[in-house]
């Protein structure tokens, strides 16, 4: 048994060394984009989109290695979905030229019923992939998709997402912190630049006498926490009509009670009556009912 159970510490440090690693590679590829600037990413693949790739792709895969043997297959299967959700809405917008983004709506969704860890592998995968893909500007953010799924996760952890009210308090508060990570990147990188809806707000920014980073953290605190109040409060309209049954199925939402405070209650068993006319005892046998939120 002792054995075992230093087996099963062992594995767990492990997988805790490989997150943690992930999170230390995301981290200095993003402190590499905003330390050398490269303004060339925007053009395809060059040498600081490699890097920006490298960076973020093995960070984001130390990260699934790491917690994938927590993860039940529905998960596995939710991620893929999810991130061709943030691909496809996050595109749209892009293309319609709104000055919101909309393209963490799946990542919000896995770490809410899965977990940060979970929420940060998707966001990150989400920009890689989209990146290569589609868009190369998408790539320098994986970082704030990163910390969004972080944010949700712990968010989730704390009960946020058992009161319908409380699911765009989080995103407004989600918004600033993903505008100040963003804020370089777009300033930096792009030279404010990165689509037409949002490039138009530095623009005013900048026609008042507004620095170019001053600009992008403006333009990001105006549009950043709107965004994420509107899309934790889309998650949180999709959770709500999920079946409790499937949503149950996700052990980091057993664990931590994610959508009910409530504790099992325990409920006596139907029992025999005594034999002899002897009196029950203090004992009887009693089974545990999950009350329902």
């Amino acid at each position: 048994m002792t054995g075992q159970i230093d087996t099963a510490t062992q594995r767990d440090t492990r997988n805790l060394v490989l997150v943690g690693v992930g999170a230390v590679v995301i981290a200095a590829t993003y402190l590499y984009l905003i330390l050398f600037q490269p303004t060339d990413i925007a053009d395809g693949l060059g040498q600081s989109s490699f890097i920006a790739i490298a960076g973020y792709l093995i960070g984001a895969l130390l990260i699934v290695v790491g917690t994938i043997h927590r993860l039940p297959t529905t998960t596995i299967t939710l991620v893929p979905v999810a991130i061709a959700v943030n691909i496809v809405i996050g595109q749209l917008t892009t293309v319609l030229g709104l000055p919101l983004y909309l393209d963490s709506i799946g990542t919000i969704l896995v770490a809410v019923l899965a977990g940060p860890a979970a929420g940060a592998a998707t966001g990150a995968l989400t920009n890689v992939i989209w990146g290569m893909t589609i868009s190369p500007v998408a790539l320098p953010f994986a970082v704030t998709s990163v910390v969004i799924g972080v944010l949700a996760g712990y968010a989730a952890r704390t009960g946020v997402f058992r009161k319908f009210f409380l699911a765009p308090l989080a995103g407004l508060a989600t918004g600033v912190v993903a505008a100040l990570v963003s804020a370089p990147i777009a300033a930096f990188v792009f030279g404010g630049a990165t689509a037409a809806g949002t490039g138009a707000l530095v623009g005013a920014f900048r026609a008042m006498g507004n620095s170019l980073l001053a600009s992008t953290t403006m333009q990001g605190l105006l549009s950043d926490p709107i965004d994420k109040a509107v899309t934790f409060t889309v998650v949180a309209a999709i959770l709500a009509a999920l079946p409790t049954r499937f949503r149950q199925r996700f052990p980091f939402v057993r664990r931590f009670r994610v959508f009910s405070a409530a504790t099992p209650v325990a409920v006596p068993a139907a029992s025999a009556p005594p034999i002899d006319g002897a009196a029950p005892t203090d004992n009887a046998a009693s089974t545990t009912t999950p009350q329902q939120g």
